[in-house]
């Protein structure tokens, strides 16, 4: 599990490199300005290119924080 937090971290960094790493791991659509739906759909691609898998785009409005991703991604990736 600690792997899967830490390649997911590696995700947020990239799409919001300003974040240090305690604000990657608390990072939500709520408390990164930069968070936006393109920053989202950014985001997805990442997540995707990086765990080799395929997004349910019609839940994407829902992952919005670090928590909630590495919850789908533990859920849906067949990770625990």
């Amino acid at each position: 599990m600690n792997d899967l937090r830490q390649r997911l971290a590696r995700c947020v960094s990239l799409v919001f490199p300003d974040l240090k790493l305690p604000e990657v791991y608390s990072a939500s659509s709520s408390s990164v300005a930069e968070w936006d739906s393109m920053a989202a759909i950014i985001l997805a691609n990442v997540i995707e290119e990086e765990f080799l898998v395929k997004l349910d785009y019609d839940i994407l409005p829902e992952l919005v924080s670090f928590d909630l991703i590495l919850d789908y991604l533990k859920n849906n990736n067949g990770t625990s």
